[in-house]
């Protein structure tokens, strides 16, 4: 199958460029022919590792720039059976262009919180990373009929198939926050909680992992509290495993989440994982039997959430365990054969 996605960039730090390259890598192990169009960024070289073509494709919101993409897309199309749009530019960009030469496209919603995700709705499937999702999609006027749900998953990861870096030294008991430092991701409620957990556990330690524009704001928030001494950040990393590794405890405080593939990383790494009701996240935690899960922005129950796991060490090492048995569902080699499944579906269709 010749399959081309398309993004408007490839760089590190941003969740559906990691499940877009993800992907790509998996269908070309399958000896598919692959090709991803963009203005590059820092997985160019993986790519290339892994025999998957660059096509270089600036898509700024500027009209002659954008007159331009639409005029190579014109050339580049014909040659590919599948066009897969992993950004809402990509996929407006591509739609007329798979009408007029009856190509397949296919959309993956990975923000539907995001007001123009509905855009996303004109791919002929549009894959939703959770069923969570999909029905937000399905609410907001995109056919059943069209939508599919791939589950996020991550295990096997062509981005971290290294060796794990060096090992890290966070203390004990170590809590891990993974994720970029914006208000969707819920830091603050997490903060709030980490500071009446250290009121029981003053050995603890909480592990800021990522950057993001608030990070002035959060770290001024952090040196508030009355345990600022324990609370790290350690800025952004190309690859967590070994704060994962060095973790016993994973939170994530999202207020919004479609699927967030942070989870899959906790998982593989054997964390016990604490973590926010919202969006994707129970299916990712097979319906809290992975991780414990409590309401969003509220900061005392994911403080009891905590207090329960570490003041019990069989009820941590079993959370740990759970989490590792949850590996199976979240292999980057399932994604891979679900969304061919859908491409599969779609040129058997355009056949008729």
């Amino acid at each position: 199958m010749r399959i081309l996605h398309v993004l408007n960039h490839t760089e590190r730090l941003n969740g559906h460029v990691h499940a877009a390259i993800d992907l790509a890598c998996a269908q070309a192990a399958l000896g598919h022919s692959v090709s991803v169009a963009s203005r590059g960024g820092d997985f160019d070289d993986l790519l290339a590792k892994n025999s998957i073509e660059k096509i270089i494709l600036d898509q700024a919101r500027v009209p002659l720039v954008l007159i331009k993409a639409e005029l190579s897309l014109l050339k580049l199309v014909k040659r590919f059976d599948i066009v897969h749009a992993h950004m809402m530019t990509s996929a407006v960009l591509c739609w007329p262009i798979c009408i007029l030469l009856r190509r397949p496209l296919i959309t993956t919603v990975h923000n539907e919180f995001e007001r123009s995700a509905v855009l996303m709705g004109i791919g002929s499937r549009v894959i939703a990373v959770s069923n969570a999702v999909s029905e937000s999609m399905s609410k907001r006027g995109v056919p059943k009929s069209r939508l599919r749900t791939v589950l996020n998953g991550t295990v096997g990861s062509f981005r971290l198939d290294g060796p794990i870096g060096p090992a890290v030294n966070l203390g004990s008991p170590a809590l891990l926050y993974v994720a970029g430092l914006h208000p969707r991701k819920g830091l603050p409620d997490l903060l709030n909680a980490f500071e009446i957990v250290a009121e029981i556990f003053p050995a603890a330690r909480l592990n800021i992992v990522g950057e993001g524009p608030y990070q002035a704001e959060y770290q001024a928030l952090a040196a508030g509290l009355r345990c600022a001494e324990a609370v790290v950040f350690h800025g952004g990393k190309d690859d967590p495993r070994p704060y994962f590794m060095a973790s016993d405890l994973f939170v994530l405080p999202s207020l919004a989440e479609p699927a967030g593939l942070v989870l899959s990383e906790a998982c593989e790494a054997g964390c016990a994982i604490v973590a926010t009701n919202v969006g994707g996240i129970p299916e990712m935690l097979d319906g809290g039997n992975a991780g414990m899960l409590t309401p969003a922005h509220d900061p005392q129950n994911m403080a009891r959430a905590i207090i329960r796991l570490l003041s019990d060490k069989s009820a941590l090492d079993h959370a740990k365990m759970a989490a590792k048995a949850n590996i199976p569902r979240l292999k980057l080699e399932r994604v891979s054969q679900e969304t061919l499944d859908i491409y599969r579906e779609c040129l058997i269709r355009q056949k008729r």
